[in-house]
């Protein structure tokens, strides 16, 4: 019995009590996957193994569990690259005993939200890492998922599919053909003639193997293999395939012999009401027993527990005796925590920690109090016990408010071993989320960097040596820190000169970094630390931040920004800020601090919000006349350009002017703006006149190709947004580089498709890592563009939910672009009804002036008169842009003919 048992033991009469074990190192987690690798391989290389017994438990699975960001991910990848080569081994880990052929397949579930699109990502990773290896090949698995594809995707090549999704590898060209021979092969065996396709040579297959034909079986002896070739080839059909697979690998010569070991990571992405995801993966690991799983999640697998039958499909002790809550550490468990324990765990610990009749003592709402305010740390969820023992003992109940508190005993654990200049770093450190040797020294404002080195090396100090500032305090020692009652406590005065040092600090570290891989990572970090230091002690010389600001909205990629709602306040207090507006309490920003941040909030809000409460929120914040000249021009400017994605052309006019008119940094910008609603007016001399004075600050290239491909000049304007892509690599901004990308895509879309499908994937890669809403709009509505003509592409079906989408987000605008796409269709495809009607459309819609020269272009799309408005004043007049428009049409319908 563990010594916190017996404390607990006598502090009361009655309760009885159990825990969960809190702490292991990589070290041992290593132990284990070595241990069960030693295990899985003796199992399945015994005589008796049999990967189409559906009965015996599963032992094929390790999980390691933990809180976000104690290195899970970490732990993987070292264990993936161990596996890969022995030089990449830590020495520590010693020597394996097995020399078997491994193959390692890492897997990171974070990268899509769809269960169906994800659970396609794992079955092709696999079998992607699968096709390397030399041998017999998969034919019954191959068949069965190239019909699949087929049958799921119809008219979408793999290898494309993996392009878009980032599935390429070593082995990605080779797995479309590896598929397609299986086919041609199987075919060519069961004499079907050429030609044939996946469906009817699975047809054929499973026939020949209810028939028992030797050629059908020599390939595919699996029992089970007819019922999976003749089941409908969807989703639920793949995610029973890997029996297909497992049966292959186990078919593989002696020579070739490979054990997978496949690690997938952030399992807790999977999780929903309904399990979806999870139940598909279940399947997978329960049906290839000859593969090991190693799985990450922030919580334990709860696949032992037999409550939750009906949701998975195999449950249970005794299915998964290794995922069991008493299979403990040893040798049969093969659940192990990783650092802090997660919510469900803290509440799971708590429920078992004092027990009472068989029922836990600490009800739900105080064991969720406890848990929140513990952070994950065991140390604390024990504090907490035996805190609610005391208050039982004084005869009354414990609540949930018994326990907003922090622990002196914790505090004192911390500070009893530490020398006064570490305690003094300590207390800086707390003011900062994460930090580093330089970042805590100048926030101590110390002249050496010794004390804190030191700090860093003490286990209340975690480290991510992949961060952007590898070191941070655990969560409830910072909570504990400031609410310390110690004789060497700071005073509030102290706090706020500290958090002053910290502010400086963060901003000398912005300012002379030069390195420009992690220039904007560390420009989002510094501004959210120093944002919330600035508002949570009321800082009243923003000083670098303003400098900081303007240099976040200048590349338009919007990472969230918004400090955390109730951050470390001085003195040990916390402000909360989740009653509504910057200021916390619900009237709004009370200080310059509060009102930048949310101006920036606001500013990257605007990709997830309408337009119309991006405007609400930045007028608000310039009633509040706490911003100062530049941030109060910031927030003229985006209000600005909020109104003109609204439609409100005037509002929008008079905001870019005043910020043209006051000079400064952003006046290019509002150049730019300014020519831009000339364009939109179709006043397009005034456009082109303003581009040479914009330069690079005012866009001056793309201004050029939106003014050109108006007028049907797609080579200038491809010149054009190619020059602005350029452009954009040299100065190092993503974001600008992925808006010209996506337009030079759309120009490129009316006149030649094929090279468009080319330049639309590469925008879709740049957009990957971005947040920017209009422009991946207006990337779909180039898809159709590319597509127009097609009567496969669906193109009115995918513009009816692209306009849903545009309505959403508040971005009218984009509609006039939408049903240009859509003219452009109707005219490729001689639907002249339709077009008039699309026409009476945009007439409604640009009635205001903004795009009238939208109806004219869908007009000379289809060679119709040219509908009645005001002149638009074209470059080179209308008929030659009607032309232009015209020709293009008809070279898309030549095309499309000529493909037939």
């Amino acid at each position: 019995m563990a010594a916190a048992d017996l404390r607990a033991l006598f502090s009361s009469n009655d309760p009885s009590f159990d825990a969960n074990e809190a702490f292991t190192n990589r070290e041992h987690q290593w132990a284990l996957v070595a241990g069960a690798l030693e295990q899985h391989l003796r199992r399945t290389g015994e005589p008796g193994f049999d990967v189409e017994d559906l009965e015996t438990p599963r032992t094929n699975v390790i999980v390691f569990h933990g809180v976000g960001g104690v290195g899970k991910s970490t732990l993987l990848r070292k264990i993936e690259a161990a596996l890969t080569a022995a030089d990449q081994r830590p020495a520590q880990w010693g020597a394996p005993s097995w020399t078997e052929r491994l193959l390692p397949v890492r897997i990171d579930l974070a990268r899509s939200a769809a269960a169906g699109s994800d659970f396609e990502r794992v079955i092709l990773t696999i079998r992607l890492a699968l096709a390397g290896t030399p041998g017999r090949p998969l034919p019954s698995f191959d068949v069965a998922l190239r019909q699949y594809w087929e049958h799921t995707h119809p008219g979408e090549p793999l290898d494309e599919y993996m392009r878009r999704t980032g599935l390429m590898g070593r082995f990605a060209t080779a797995l479309p053909h590896q598929l397609q021979t299986a086919v041609s092969e199987a075919a060519a065996l069961l004499q079907l003639p050429g030609g044939a396709t996946a469906g009817q040579v699975t047809g054929a297959l499973a026939q020949g193997l209810r028939e028992r034909r030797e050629r059908a079986r020599a390939l595919a002896g699996c029992s089970h293999a007819a019922a999976l070739l003749e089941a409908t080839p969807d989703l639920e059909a793949l995610s029973y395939y890997p029996h297909l697979l497992a049966w292959e690998l186990g078919q593989l010569p002696a020579k070739h012999k490979v054990t997978p070991v496949v690690l997938l990571d952030t399992f807790e992405e999977t999780a929903d009401r309904h399990r979806d995801l999870e139940r598909l993966l279940q399947r997978l690991v329960y049906l290839m027993p000859n593969v090991l799983f190693v799985i990450s999640g922030r919580s334990r697998l709860a696949w032992a527990d037999p409550a939750l039958h009906g949701q998975l499909d195999w449950t249970g002790p005794t299915v998964w005796p290794g995922l069991a809550p008493g299979a403990g550490a040893g040798a049969g468990g093969r659940q192990r925590l990783v650092g802090d324990l997660s919510p469900e765990d803290c509440n799971d610990h708590l429920a078992r920690r004092l027990v009472q009749d068989g029922r836990p003592l600490i009800e739900p709402g105080v064991r969720a109090a406890i848990t929140a305010r513990s952070h994950g740390l065991p140390l604390h969820l024990d504090l907490a016990a035996a805190r609610f023992l005391e208050i039982r003992r004084t005869g009354r109940t414990p609540e949930p408010a018994d326990f907003d508190c922090t622990f002196p005993a914790l505090l004192a654990r911390i500070l009893s071993d530490l020398t006064p200049e570490e305690r003094h770093v300590l207390r800086s450190v707390t003011l900062l989320d994460a930090f580093d040797l330089d970042l805590a020294t100048r926030a101590a404002g110390l002249d050496r960097q010794a004390p804190a080195r030191r700090l860093a090396e003490r286990p209340l100090v975690s480290e991510n040596p992949y961060a952007l500032w590898p070191y941070h305090l655990h969560g409830a020692i910072r909570s504990a820190v400031h609410a310390d009652q110690s004789e060497d406590r700071w005073t509030a005065a102290d706090w706020h000169q500290a958090a002053g040092r910290a502010l400086t600090a963060l901003g000398e570290q912005w300012t002379t970094s030069s390195a420009t891989a992690t220039g904007r990572m560390l420009l989002v970090a510094c501004l959210r630390q120093g944002l919330r230091l600035a508002r949570d002690h009321r800082l009243t010389d923003l000083g670098w931040l303003t400098d900081a600001a303007h240099a976040y909205t200048d590349d338009s990629v919007w990472e969230p920004l918004a400090p955390p709602a109730g951050g470390p306040g001085a003195g040990g207090g916390t402000r909360d800020a989740t009653a509504g507006g910057a200021g916390g309490d619900g009237t709004g920003p009370e200080t310059a601090a509060d009102a930048l941040a949310e101006l920036l909030t606001a500013i990257a809000r605007r990709q997830h919000e309408h337009r119309a409460r991006t405007a609400e929120r930045l007028t608000a914040v310039l009633d509040t006349g706490l911003l100062n000249r530049e941030l109060t021009a910031l927030a003229l400017y985006y209000r600005a350009k909020a109104h003109k994605d609204l439609g409100h052309t005037q509002e929008s006019r008079t905001g870019m002017q005043r910020v043209a008119d006051a000079g400064g940094r952003l006046a290019p910008k509002a150049r730019r703006g300014l020519a831009n609603l000339a364009r939109i007016a179709g006043d397009f001399p005034a456009a082109l006149a303003a581009v040479p004075t914009l330069g690079w600050k005012g866009r001056h290239h793309r201004v050029a190709g939106d003014i050109h491909w108006p007028h049907g000049n797609i080579d200038q304007a491809v010149a054009a947004f190619g020059a602005a892509r350029a452009e954009a690599e040299q100065h190092d901004a993503p974001g600008e580089r992925a808006i010209a990308q996506v337009r030079l895509a759309l120009a490129l879309a009316f006149a030649d498709p094929v090279r468009a499908g080319d330049e639309l994937d590469l925008a879709h890669q740049l957009l990957a890592p971005l947040d920017q809403r209009a422009t991946t709009l207006l990337a779909h509505i180039a898809a159709l563009v590319k597509d127009a003509g097609d009567t496969g592409a669906d193109v009115p079906g995918r513009a009816h939910g692209l306009r849903r989408e545009i309505t959403d987000a508040g971005l009218p605008w984009l509609s006039r672009f939408l049903e240009i796409a859509l003219a452009f269709h109707h005219a490729v495809r001689d639907e002249h009804q339709d077009l008039a009607d699309l026409i009476d459309r945009l007439h409604t819609l640009t009635a205001g002036g903004d795009f009238a020269y939208f109806t004219d272009i869908a007009a000379a799309m289809g060679d119709l008169p040219r509908p009645p408005r005001p002149t638009v004043r074209w470059l080179d007049g209308h008929d030659p842009v009607r032309e232009r428009w015209h020709a293009l049409v008809t070279d898309r319908r030549d095309r499309l003919n000529a493909s037939f």
